[in-house]
């Protein structure tokens, strides 16, 4: 039997990694420009993003998303 999340590209990466991936690549004033969620805008913390994102699904979504993005930039 085939593993349903073997085509999920996310799979076994934590919320938290994404996070650290992408303040490490954009920082927090490019994220909270390219995604206006206010955790990346006022007072910006790993802590404070996860918080809202595992309670918010349309942002966690976005941030994922911008994940992906971000990895598809580096394969080019």
């Amino acid at each position: 039997m085939k593993d349903p999340q073997s085509n999920n590209p996310l799979h076994g990466i934590t919320l938290e990694k994404i996070l650290n991936h992408l303040v490490e690549k954009h920082g927090w004033q490019q994220m909270g420009d390219y995604l206006d969620i206010r955790c990346f805008k006022f007072d910006p913390s790993i802590k404070s993003s996860l918080t809202f994102l595992r309670k918010t699904p349309w942002a966690r979504a976005k941030v994922e998303q911008m994940y992906m993005d971000s990895l598809k930039a580096n394969d080019v």
